[in-house]
């Protein structure tokens, strides 16, 4: 609540500062008032004894007066839009909107959206020079899109740079004004959700050669910081990691990219590419940039789920369909190669991936059927804590039926509604064959 109250202390006087500033260039531009001069001369508050978040980022980045003064209006549609109701007037001359306010209106908001004509306006009023430098303040390089803080939206390709509608990150809308940034939900905009488990690294089943792959990656996370500034290798060796896992469904391909978050101290998001992918061209592109966007800076694992989806599309060499789909691939794969963070794919079969694309991954790991010994210890695990009838042999499951860590958690699942129907905690073995038959059948198999 202390660090709420700053917050709101700390942007009350930032936006009386705005306000100034917005006022004076009104008057200058419509009755020619010089009084002050220049709107630079109007100083900005002094956040040397605040602790708000806000006031950590102004002194974190050293935001001079453009940069702060881009930050509060960009800010200000959500926390007082009628301080942008002045950008309402008509122009007589011509009975609409003064073209220099820039701004766009939106369906389910009655205010005024800045963008970067607006910016432009109260920075530079008729000055050319202060114009061009505005547009400084919006590219690449700069600390607003380096560190996905503050962007300029463009609807079309074809619109003005400083069209563009401001926005700010959700992010730093939360942490400027509630001094916390909470984790996003899933929606049309972000198609990621936030993946857990209660189960700890010590019960993921996998093959010692696949273990040990993805303790490489573990190992490339807790030390990376290291290995890079140690060796003096960040010429060469970019700071994120790129692994594809591949295999039959229900091997553990989810399970082992949450643990690895979960071991790491990292939040796993997956994506599911299916979703993700859209029939209109240049979509696909657009929701993966949404989501490494928002991602950029967050330490995020991206698990991309159902990379068939993207992968599979690609048909005959000469098609359309596979043109567009080689562009989304790429992509992909360029933004995976860009993600300071760690970037899974996921599909069912590596033959969808061609072998140029394959090289561009750090680690290509397989997860295959579980063997015997992998099959004993998952029947052993999945069905620790339920309570079997003493003729069921786990042992002679896994010698008999070659069957995922998914198949059983599913069979898991099945006896317990038998068991549960015939008003008796207990599991019985015909209930574990018949679990099995059912999973057997969903493959198109028949079980002896």
């Amino acid at each position: 609540m202390e660090l709420l109250n700053e917050n709101a202390k700390t942007i009350a006087s930032e936006l009386a500062w705005f306000s100034d500033v917005l006022k004076t260039r009104m008057n200058q531009y419509f009755a020619g008032v010089e009084s002050p001069s220049d709107i630079y001369s109007i100083t900005p508050p002094s956040l040397a004894e605040s602790k708000s978040v806000y006031a950590e980022l102004v002194q974190h980045y050293s935001l001079d007066f453009p940069e702060r003064l881009v930050m509060i209006l960009t800010l200000i549609p959500h926390i007082k839009p009628q301080l942008l109701d002045q950008f309402f007037v008509k122009n007589k001359a011509f009975n609409r909107d003064f073209t220099e306010f820039g701004g766009v209106l939106v369906k389910n908001h009655k205010g005024f959206i800045p963008t970067g004509e607006t910016v432009a306006f109260i920075l530079a009023g008729e000055d050319m020079e202060r114009r061009f430098q505005v547009h400084r303040l919006f590219e690449a390089d700069h600390i607003f899109a380096k560190h996905t803080i503050i962007t300029l939206d463009h609807s079309s390709d074809n619109e003005p740079f400083l069209g563009g509608v401001l926005q700010l990150s959700p992010d730093y809308i939360e942490l400027l004004t509630l001094g916390k940034s909470t984790k996003p939900n899933y929606s049309s905009r972000f198609p990621a959700r936030l993946t857990e488990t209660m189960l700890n690294w010590d019960e993921l089943v996998l093959e010692d050669t696949v273990a040990e792959k993805v303790e490489e990656i573990i190992t490339w996370i807790r030390h990376q910081e290291e290995i890079i500034s140690r060796w003096d290798v960040a010429r060469v060796i970019k700071p994120g990691y790129r692994a594809l896992f591949y295999g039959p469904p229900g091997t553990g391909k989810t399970l082992t990219a949450t643990l690895v978050g979960k071991v790491t101290g990292r939040d796993v998001y997956k994506i599911d590419l299916s979703l993700v992918v859209s029939k209109y061209v240049g979509e696909t592109e657009k929701n993966l940039a949404r989501i490494f966007d928002l991602a950029e800076h967050k330490n995020w694992i991206l698990f991309f789920d159902e990379a068939d989806a993207l992968f599979g599309k690609r048909t005959s060499t000469n098609s359309s369909q596979e043109r567009f789909a080689n562009q989304e691939i790429a992509y992909l794969l360029q933004r995976t190669e860009d993600y300071p963070g760690i970037a899974i794919l996921a599909s069912n079969m590596k033959g969808n991936i061609d072998e140029a694309f394959s090289r561009r991954f750090q680690s290509v790991v397989y997860f295959p059927t579980p063997r015997y010994s992998e099959r004993k210890r998952l029947w052993t695990s999945i069905f620790q804590g339920a309570e079997t009838d003493e003729n069921v042999d786990f042992d002679a499951l896994a010698r008999q039926y070659e069957i995922s860590g998914g198949g059983i958690v599913n069979v898991l699942k099945y006896c317990a509604i038998k068991a549960f129907q015939r008003s008796q905690p207990k599991i019985l073995s015909d209930d574990i064959i018949a679990g099995i038959k059912r999973e057997v059948s969903k493959e198109g198999k028949t079980m002896v």
